[in-house]
């Protein structure tokens, strides 16, 4: 065989891997299915070598998800006499759920996975709101009160109807996320289903209490905590499959990978490119 016939075959092969070769396998030199063990973000085409250098912010972000939203299911439940929408761990909702969620965020976004900051930025900044509205000097109720006494607020119609718009609009944000996390993993897109659920419960319980139907708003309430609670159990999932990675445990526990069922647009793409190409 002549070298010109070899240089043509070389050059030929090069072609073809070329067009089988995914710009994630280029960017990201990670096995999908432990990308979406480690991150909640789909697997994207992204140059940075950040996440080679620093350490992964996800569990961190997901420990203070878990220890703000795990004992709030069963305070919302009222297991043991608990209560008092949580008062007492008030600074739990504001440093492990709001502080490290952020900064789990912003950890997020300099290694350029979007999706999970946005996620942590969101739940993040609602620990941050629901700390800081059982803050009296926030006086959230004050504006519902002919005399400016927010406790008494806090009891009317008008306030808890405008509170429950806000969670509405946090089950309509979060059913969103949701759709998005069909390209990451069961246990997310678990957490996200449940999370969805519980953010409409509790639009319902205080729509009801607005209503002044407290028997049904008790009732959605309670419902509210226990997917609150369901939905803590996934989340532990991750962060246990996470923190065990992270130490190389020899156990490894999977996370249900949904990237290769639902195809992204840039596979889509690639996948047609090589079909045109054997025809």
């Amino acid at each position: 065989m002549s070298d010109n016939d070899s240089e043509k075959q070389d050059t030929a092969m090069a072609e073809r891997l070329r067009r089988y070769q995914t710009a994630e396998s280029v960017l990201l030199p990670i096995p999908r299915d432990v990308f979406e063990k480690l991150y909640l973000s789909p697997k994207t085409p992204n140059a940075s070598k950040l996440r080679f250098t620093f350490g992964n912010p996800t569990p961190i972000a997901l420990m203070g998800f878990l220890l703000s939203a795990f004992p709030t299911g069963m305070i919302t439940m009222g297991w043991r006499g608990s209560g008092g929408n949580g008062g007492a761990i008030l600074p739990v909702y504001i440093f492990f759920g709001a502080m490290l969620q952020i900064l789990g965020g912003i950890g997020e976004w300099i290694l350029g996975n979007t999706f999970s900051s946005a996620l942590f930025f969101t739940y993040g900044t609602f620990w941050l709101v629901q700390g800081t509205s059982l803050i009296p000097f926030f006086a959230v109720g004050a504006m519902y009160s002919p005399d400016g006494n927010t406790l008494e607020g806090i009891k009317t119609a008008e306030y808890n109807s405008t509170l429950a718009f806000y969670y509405v609009t946090l089950s309509l944000l979060t059913f969103v996320y949701m759709i998005c996390s069909l390209r990451t993993n069961i246990c997310l897109f678990s957490a996200l289903l449940l999370l969805t659920i519980t953010f409409a419960l509790f639009a319902g319980t205080f729509f009801q209490t607005a209503l002044g139907n407290l028997a049904l708003a008790a009732r959605l309430q309670k419902a509210a905590g226990a997917f609150n609670l369901a939905l803590c159990f996934p989340i532990w999932h991750i962060f246990i499959a996470q923190v065990l990675d992270a130490v190389d445990f020899p156990i490894s526990l999977p996370v249900g990978n949904l990237s290769t069922v639902i195809l992204g647009k840039r596979q889509k793409a690639q996948k047609r490119e090589a079909a045109e190409a054997e025809s």
